[in-house]
């Protein structure tokens, strides 16, 4: 495996995290920071529009009514074959 190494600034220091080491993650002003950058990622979200939403739930509902059409099927043929090999 590759070693990672460390990436140093133009002056030689090693670059730290956003988290600072005295800086408690659960302080008001980190949390703040927290929420205003989870509202920056929702604007970037590219949400589908209703007709692909509808279209893609009704495609989904199908698939799930011929999927457990054919393994109850399956179930009961097997059922019925496993009970008359019991008989």
């Amino acid at each position: 495996m590759a070693s990672k190494k460390k990436t140093r600034s133009s002056k030689g220091r090693q670059m730290e995290s956003t988290a600072t080491p005295g800086k408690s993650p659960y302080s008001p002003s980190a949390i703040r920071e927290f929420v205003l950058e989870v509202q920056a990622e929702f604007k970037k979200i590219v949400w589908p529009n209703r007709k692909v939403t509808a279209g893609l739930t009704a495609f989904v509902i199908v698939l799930v009514i011929i999927l457990s059409l054919y393994l109850g099927s399956v179930d009961l043929l097997l059922g019925k074959i496993v009970s008359s090999i019991l008989k």
